[in-house]
């Protein structure tokens, strides 16, 4: 899942980044309300996180242009203010939940999956044939064995699970994940893959990471499919 940090206290920037990295988040990061809504609107994200008081634009006039543009990507939003007004401003803006600094890492992951959960659109098991992923536990699983797997093997089967049956280029796979340079995408991306099959395929009979040649990558019960 993929999350947007705007927050122009680096520090705390750089805390929220490290934490939900950790929980195996895809996180991006920016620093003023304009960059922000750039970044809302030419990519696709599971959750925001915004600060109040940001630079050029700040949060509570990004949340009514994003209601605006009838854009629904939960936002959770951070502020030192905490009165009950304060609070009631950044709802009536468009924000999903409102958190009031300092606050606790395990709070903010708490109410993360309250939003996750509460998005109609994002499923928290997910499964092919005897292959599982909890993304609640941040747990994979195939025939009730667990799979170990670093950050980014996770994100990368989060992502061909949610796209299941699909075709994925890896132009698809750089820009839903990563965002690295040309040069560097494929290469990594190819290394990633050959982990995951090592990791889910390589002791079953029933393959399910395939390369479709000129094409990209896709998980499937049916290689032909």
């Amino acid at each position: 899942m993929k999350v947007l940090i705007v927050e122009d206290d680096i520090k705390i920037s750089a805390f929220l980044e490290k934490g939900l990295t950790e929980e195996k988040y895809i996180v991006d990061c920016c620093f003023d309300g304009q960059e922000a809504f750039y970044l809302i609107t030419t990519n696709t994200y599971d959750l925001i996180i915004l600060d109040l008081m940001i630079p050029y634009i700040d949060g509570i006039t990004l949340c009514k242009d994003l209601k605006e543009i009838k854009n629904s990507t939960p936002i959770i939003m951070l502020s030192a203010k905490s009165s009950i007004e304060d609070k009631i401003l950044g709802l009536n803006s468009g924000a999903n939940d409102y958190l009031a600094k300092p606050f606790s890492f395990d709070e903010l992951m708490a109410r993360i999956k309250v939003q996750l959960r509460d998005n109609e659109t994002l499923t928290n098991i997910l499964q092919i044939d005897n292959l599982k992923l909890d993304c609640d536990k941040k747990l994979a699983t195939r025939d009730e064995m667990t799979i170990k797997l670093s950050s980014k093997e996770y994100i990368l089967l989060e992502y061909l699970l949610r796209n299941k049956e699909k075709v994925l280029t890896e132009d698809m796979i750089n820009n839903a994940l990563w965002n690295m340079d040309d040069q560097n995408a494929s290469n990594i991306i190819s290394v990633y893959i050959y982990r995951l099959r090592k990791k889910i395929d390589i002791n079953n009979n029933v393959k399910l990471i395939y390369t479709v040649r000129g094409m990209g990558y896709k998980i499937s019960i049916n290689k032909n499919a």
